[in-house]
């Protein structure tokens, strides 16, 4: 069994609120989580208007369908027009490890 997550680091458009910002992020969130059957939540800077740390994680029976599913959804928030990705770090772990 392998274990994968992925965490963007993403600067939003034109946004000047928190209210602003949770309007792009939980859209964004529920695709993900829709689309790609992953755990998905905003991990880290909830408290500024610009910018969101948003992590995802799965679960997958072979390390090649964990990194195809991680790849999907990397390309997936960098091809979003309302988010600027700054970055994208990804971790994988095996069960015996």
């Amino acid at each position: 069994m392998w274990i994968g997550w992925i965490e963007f680091d993403v600067l939003l458009g034109d946004v000047h609120s928190l209210k602003e910002k949770r309007s792009l992020v939980r859209p964004l969130v529920a695709e993900l989580k829709r689309r790609f059957e992953v755990s998905v939540a905003e991990t880290g800077l909830q408290d500024q208007h610009r910018r969101a740390m948003i992590g995802v994680a799965l679960v997958a029976p072979d390390h090649a369908h964990l990194q195809r599913m991680l790849d999907a959804v990397e390309r997936f928030v960098a091809a979003r027009p309302e988010f600027e990705l700054l970055s994208a770090r990804q971790r994988e772990l095996h069960s015996e490890d």
